[in-house]
């Protein structure tokens, strides 16, 4: 029997993953905040992964089910969108600690069930290598700082045969969707210096947003990623056409283009 840790297993797409592999023959650690119901091949543990002690206690009652883990899937995850100078503080370290900092303390307390051909795989954002649009400042520097977090992690857990590796997804039909827009709709209404752009912004957001995949979509891509033998860094999925082109163009156009559609 082959245990697999999943973490963010109650939002939409952990639900997809967490499914999928106990379909296929997995016993899988559902682990979130807030515990699903147990199901065939699928074990419930409520733990925050910002919280040692937390993460602490889930490794005891993991560990007291079994000693090794093939492998570790990163989906805790929030989505920000705000003035990177209009924010709160408190709402700046809160999506490092998600974002970035639960896969630390996740990977780092669960190494010891990691043997080797072990793997270990994040989800980070086609955002992680392109140029963030305005507002969406935060979540790309947390996603860009995890993507980064996995490549030196795989460069260091490589010498002990455990493998890392990133999905770096467009937008997905999930519970994800509908917190964005509420986000966006909280900034448009609070914002004081961008009133007018936050408008044009929430066109940009519909276009790129129009193109979602179902979570069923990220959990076959998972899942295939998981079965090879030797599977390469990063794997992309559903990458927006707009963000490719805006992407191409040299960095003083992108600026030009965004400043003109955003203050039109």
């Amino acid at each position: 029997m082959q245990y697999i840790l999943v973490t963010g297993a109650n939002g939409g797409m952990g639900r997809a993953v967490t499914e999928l592999f106990a379909s296929r023959g997995f016993r899988v650690f559902a682990l979130d905040r807030d515990a699903c119901e147990p199901r065939e091949n699928i074990i419930p543990v409520r733990a925050d992964v910002t919280d040692e002690e937390s993460v602490a206690a889930a490794f005891d009652v993991i560990s007291g089910t079994t000693r090794e883990l093939c492998g570790i899937i990163h989906l805790a995850g929030i989505y920000m969108l705000d003035s990177l100078v209009e924010m709160q503080p408190s709402e700046f370290e809160r999506a490092f600690r998600i974002n970035v900092g639960g896969a630390f303390l996740i990977n780092r307390t669960f190494l010891p069930l990691l043997k080797k051909g072990a793997k270990i795989i994040m989800l980070t954002s086609e955002l992680a290598v392109r140029d963030p649009l305005p507002f969406t400042g935060l979540y790309s520097v947390t996603k860009t700082a995890l993507d980064q977090y996995a490549y030196s992690l795989r460069m260091e857990l490589q010498l002990l045969g455990i493998s890392v590796s990133v999905l770096r997804a467009g937008a997905v039909d999930t519970g994800m969707i509908g917190v964005s827009k509420r986000a966006l709709d909280i900034f448009c209404r609070n914002t004081r210096l961008y009133a007018f752009n936050a408008g044009r912004f929430r066109e940009i957001v519909d276009n790129v947003e129009a193109r979602r995949i179902p979570p069923s979509d990220i959990a076959g891509r998972l899942y295939r990623i998981f079965r090879r033998k030797n599977p390469a860094f990063a794997y992309s999925i559903n990458r927006n056409p707009l963000l490719i082109m805006l992407d191409m163009l040299p960095k003083g156009a992108r600026f030009f283009i965004i400043k003109k559609i955003l203050s039109a």
